[in-house]
């Protein structure tokens, strides 16, 4: 039986003249997605895209294509469903052996339709109607529950053929990636900022990394944790580059010559200005950050002034009014919490003072900075030494630690 992946619109069904533009961001999005699993056509008709295997090969990889198809941001929802003729014989076959091995094991059920056809003969209360009886036929154990039904049967008579499936998978949501502009992440090895790179690219933004390593209080296997998790997110915000920042000098410089409450506020403004000549350079127009407020002694009203006053990118904090356990249920469902917690050691806690400021103010900061006049040229030399990692969406070996070979 033929079947193909339904994708319904969510937020961009209300662009107005924008949304076309929309609408082939989100075309180009799902046949990127699918071209590696055999030759599928997209297509959009009545605000809905169709993925539509035309090939054995594709036809073959149709589950794992609906899997990628899932994690395209724009989506509202998605359903696999089998395409028959429009024609009610043809629809009520379709229904049974698409869905009949399923309605077996359940107990209650109810039949919905969409009429998108309006020459179709029949009405979208008939169709349901009669369509509830017949599968009755077939499986006399059921029995119709209208409000909570084990599955609702749908049935959607559109322009090029009537689609049976049942309930609409949710899909994440947002806007295509790349429709709202381009920006960089600052990507640690925690949990926060791959869920901020989540919530950024589910918005439009279209993302790179940056991540910082000091070697050798930092390990490969840190950097390696780094990379799993960008490759791990790429499934959702596409392909990218992991920059890698050799950051020991500029660290071990402000650890050596800065009071040592201010450290770590000196450290991110060190970090934001480095990210920003990095963003510059590839026409970047933000930079993101896995910031909550008040979650850390860098977090707090005041040490993120002092930190975006270090440079003149706007600081996108997608999480900043967010409670740990918020995060981590969104880390854990999209697949980068038990990357997370592997204890590989991050730059931005080594050093870390035991009694951090929480209330610094710019003054000093700067003032403390003007005692520091070599940091400047390491920072030059950390931007330019930067190491560049291609990470793509096809899904990588691992090692017996879970991290990429």
């Amino acid at each position: 039986m033929k079947e193909v992946i339904l994708c319904y619109q969510g937020e961009m069904a209300l662009k107005g003249l924008n949304k076309a533009t929309f609408e082939a961001a989100l075309a180009k999005a799902l046949r990127f997605r699918v071209r590696e699993l055999g030759k599928f056509q997209v297509y959009k008709a009545q605000s809905t895209m169709y993925v539509e295997p035309r090939d054995e090969e594709a036809a073959a990889n149709f589950d794992e294509a609906f899997r990628r198809v899932s994690q395209v941001f724009g989506l509202a929802a998605l359903s696999r469903a089998a395409v028959c003729e429009k024609d009610f014989e043809a629809i009520k076959a379709a229904a049974e052996s698409y869905l009949g091995e399923t309605l077996r094991s359940l107990r209650t059920f109810k039949v919905e339709a969409k009429r998108s056809d309006k020459s179709f003969a029949m009405k979208s209360p008939e169709i349901s109607r009669e369509l509830g009886g017949f599968l009755l036929s077939k499986h006399p154990h059921l029995k119709v529950d209208v409000h909570h039904p084990d599955i609702v049967v749908m049935v959607e008579v559109r322009d090029y053929g009537a689609y049976i499936h049942g309930p609409k998978t949710p899909g994440p949501g947002g806007l295509p990636v790349g429709t709202s502009g381009r920006a960089v992440n600052m990507l640690s090895g925690g949990i926060d900022s791959p869920v901020a790179a989540w919530y950024m690219a589910r918005r439009g933004l279209a993302l790179h990394h940056i991540h910082f390593a000091s070697p050798p209080y930092t390990s490969e296997a840190a950097k390696r944790k780094v990379q799993t998790l960008a490759q791990t997110i790429s499934g959702y915000t596409g392909s990218c580059v992991l920059y890698v920042v050799p950051y020991t000098p500029p660290q071990e410089y402000i650890r050596d010559h800065a009071p040592d409450v201010l450290f770590t506020v000196l450290m991110r403004r060190s970090m934001m200005r480095i990210a920003n000549r990095i963003a510059k350079e590839i026409d970047a127009k933000a930079l993101v950050t896995g910031e909550s407020l008040a979650q850390v002694a860098s977090q707090t009203l005041m040490a993120l002034a002092c930190t975006d006053a270090a440079q003149d990118l706007p600081i996108l904090r997608p999480l900043i009014g967010m409670d740990k356990t918020e995060i981590v249920e969104v880390a854990r469902r999209i697949g980068t919490f038990e990357t997370s917690i592997l204890p590989y050691e991050d730059c931005c806690t080594i050093f870390t003072p035991p009694h951090p400021k929480t209330k610094p103010t710019l003054a000093e900061v700067e003032a403390a900075e003007a005692e520091m006049p070599g940091l400047a040229a390491l920072e030059e030399q950390a931007a330019k030494a930067v190491e560049r990692i291609r990470i793509d969406m096809r899904r990588s070996e691992e090692d017996e630690d879970g991290l990429l070979l």
